[in-house]
């Protein structure tokens, strides 16, 4: 398989909690931050489709991400309030 290899920086306890982080999952560095890369990149991609839908359709209803939240399984007691 064909890889990209990058260089990157972090500040020393951003980078001691990555390493642990990578060893509690039970893989490679590599591995946990191509994950976490992925996962920002779905995140932006839904942040983006979903100001698009509301440019369209107007904004969710507080009762819309109710239900949204539930049929995905959120816990929402810990996230922050929509804006």
């Amino acid at each position: 398989m064909k890889v990209d290899k990058l260089s990157v920086s972090f500040h020393p306890d951003l980078g001691d909690a990555v390493r642990a982080a990578a060893t509690r999952a039970g893989g490679g560095l590599s591995g946990w931050l191509a994950d976490a890369a992925q996962a920002k990149l779905r995140s932006e991609a839904l942040g983006d489709f979903l100001d698009d839908w509301e440019a369209e359709h107007g904004v969710l209803s507080a009762d819309q991400l109710a239900a949204a939240a539930a049929e995905l399984h959120l816990d929402t007691a810990s996230a922050p309030p929509a804006a």
